[in-house]
């Protein structure tokens, strides 16, 4: 092995460790604590300073309460001068300065051959700086591995631009291989794996057995209900709830069965339920579902609404469960305060995703561009910015 400057510079400086080199006939001693910020070595050759040498480390921990290991300060200047956000970094992961070997040049150089610019690098390694851990093979295999779903180099920069931790935070290239090649023989398209891969990476780090259960259980249910494709079942709900391969097959079987007893749902019912908008409920703490329902029920019964209604208004948009009974409890009294009936707010749910205080800016604008609201059709309460001011100049010319 090649004798190196760096990283005998950074055995030099490990604290609370008695560190010792033997390449045969040279020994270098060092303790902070023995010896101060001094060293001392003893060659018997010099010879021995100019060629190869092979050796081993071997550390004997040295307890002192008052200290604490130091950083690697070559890995923070090469850190520094590649423009890291070094705070940042330190924050997220901070065992990574404390690692006398690592590969921030090794990584830059390979994602700088990939279209990665040196500014989206330094982004990269400032928000999960363990992406400096991992060997040229490493990288270069998984890159190939991935490359099998996304379908150019500078597509998989972008992906790690905004989640560096989807490619960097396993390093079992062996487990992702036999994981796509399992996704790919149930049936999922590239389509659908890169949407696992951009959105629910942790699909990849699962064991394959882990994937094989719930890929099983959604199987078995799908065929339990009377349905007779299991494949186009399967990916139509990873398609729509992409993180259900990193549930528990117990808390997606509860909330299927929360779903069917709750609304008395058929089979078939059932089935366009899970496989369509109430595909992102499996993932949720069924405890939260039934407590989130309850409320829901409980605050529309206090305005008078009926079973059937809290029924209907719940099953044309199940996200409502997703809202925390508070904010879900507030929301209404917003916009029943400001005399928008509750009749309005069944028949148009999805007003609830906007925040508190969009509602009361817009309801307050529609008020001044003349608008009755108690006849107003309130789904534009919802609607983007830019569709929602179009309507908006629209109305205040007709007043």
């Amino acid at each position: 092995m090649q004798f190196s400057v760096r990283l005998a510079s950074c055995i030099s400086k490990g604290l609370n460790y008695l560190t010792i080199m033997a390449p045969r006939n040279l020994w270098h001693m060092r303790s902070n604590f023995l010896f101060g910020s001094r060293c001392w070595m003893t060659r018997f050759s010099a010879e021995i300073i100019f060629k190869s040498v092979s050796f081993r480390l071997f550390g004997v921990k040295c307890h002192n309460a008052d200290s604490e290991p130091s950083e690697n300060e070559d890995l923070l200047n090469n850190l520094l001068t590649m423009g890291v956000d070094v705070d940042m970094a330190r924050k997220r992961q901070p065992g990574v300065f404390h690692r006398m070997i690592t590969n921030e040049q090794d990584l830059k150089t390979f994602l700088l051959s990939k279209g990665a610019s040196k500014e989206v690098i330094a982004s990269i390694i400032s928000r999960y700086p363990r992406a400096i851990t991992r060997t040229p093979e490493n990288l270069s295999k998984r890159w190939d591995l991935w490359r099998n779903i996304v379908t150019s180099d500078l597509e998989i920069v972008n992906i790690l631009e905004r989640s560096p931790e989807s490619f960097f935070r396993s390093n079992n290239n062996l487990n992702l291989e036999n994981n796509i090649k399992f996704l790919y023989s149930v049936g999922l398209t590239r389509k659908c794996l890169c949407r696992l891969l951009t959105n629910a990476p942790r699909t990849f780090s699962n064991s394959l057995d882990l994937n094989k259960q719930m890929v099983d259980f959604l199987q078995a249910t799908c065929l339990s209900l009377g349905h007779n494709d299991p494949t186009d079942f399967v990916r139509k709900i990873i398609l729509k709830n992409p993180f259900i391969l990193i549930q528990s097959t117990k808390r997606v079987k509860a909330n299927i069965e929360f779903l069917q007893s709750t609304f008395n749902l058929n089979s078939e019912e059932l089935l366009v339920l899970i496989c369509g908008p109430g595909a992102e409920i499996l993932d949720l703490s069924n405890d939260y579902a039934r407590r989130s329902y309850t409320n829901i029920k409980k605050k529309l019964f206090s305005l008078e609404c009926t079973e059937e209604e809290v029924q209907k208004f719940v099953l044309s948009y199940p996200d409502m469960i997703f809202l925390a009974e508070k904010k879900f409890n507030d929301k209404i009294d917003c916009l029943i305060e400001e005399n928008i009936s509750i009749s309005q707010i069944i028949g148009n749910p999805r007003v609830l995703d906007s925040s508190i205080s969009t509602l009361k800016s817009r309801i307050r604008e529609l008020v001044n561009a003349g608008c009755n609201l108690s006849t107003l059709n309130i789904t534009l309460l919802s609607w983007s910015k830019k569709r929602y001011e179009a309507k908006l100049k629209k109305l205040s010319r007709l007043a």
